[in-house]
């Protein structure tokens, strides 16, 4: 590796971030708000990187942001939980079941009509992701994606999608995390 690959990498980030259109991430912080204004759970899920930028969000969710929504609106904190969190629930339905209903069942579980799905997915075809997605939509609830370039079946199916305009795994993964801190902290900092 040279310093012009490096320089090259950067270039391309860059491309990714400046795309993030800033209005759909105004329209998901909105539809965030309401959800837990209302009380309202929000589901997100995803696989690998995906999976580990959902938990962050997650977390920057379920703790700071709600230390700031409660200080504001109604005392009201997120109801938030990342699906792909429970290993030995995960591991078991993927064993009895298949590995494409592990986010599904949990759905089925725990999801109201009304409450709030996102999943982060750079293919936008993993077919655990898909399924749960296409679930939640016949069950009532609102689901927003996350995807790359290759847009995948996510773009369309989800109610909201942000097509992040890359292919490259990294470079997308890092663009969702950044549009996750920004609906995180446009509730801890506004």
């Amino acid at each position: 590796m040279n310093k012009a690959y490096f320089q090259t990498y950067l270039d391309k980030q860059k491309a990714a971030y400046d795309a993030i259109p800033v209005d759909q991430v105004e329209h998901l912080i909105t539809l965030i708000k309401k959800c837990g204004e209302e009380g309202r759970q929000l589901f997100a899920f995803g696989n690998g990187g995906s999976a580990s930028n959902v938990s962050h969000f997650i977390t920057d969710l379920g703790k700071s942001a709600s230390d700031k929504m409660e200080k504001g609106i109604d005392g009201q904190r997120f109801r938030c939980m990342s699906l792909n969190e429970n290993v030995s629930w995960i591991t078991a339905l993927g064993n009895d079941y298949a590995y494409e209903d592990v986010y599904v069942r949990q759905l089925q579980n725990y999801a109201r009509p009304g409450d709030l799905v996102l999943t982060l997915s750079v293919s936008g075809n993993s077919p655990n992701v898909v399924k749960a997605v296409q679930w939640a939509n016949d069950n009532g609830l609102t689901t927003i994606a996350l995807v790359g370039g290759k847009r995948g079946k996510l773009a369309d199916l989800a109610h909201e999608s942000i097509v992040i305009q890359d292919e490259h795994y990294g470079r997308v993964e890092d663009a969702q995390m950044t549009i996750c801190h920004m609906l995180c902290y446009g509730f801890i900092e506004s």
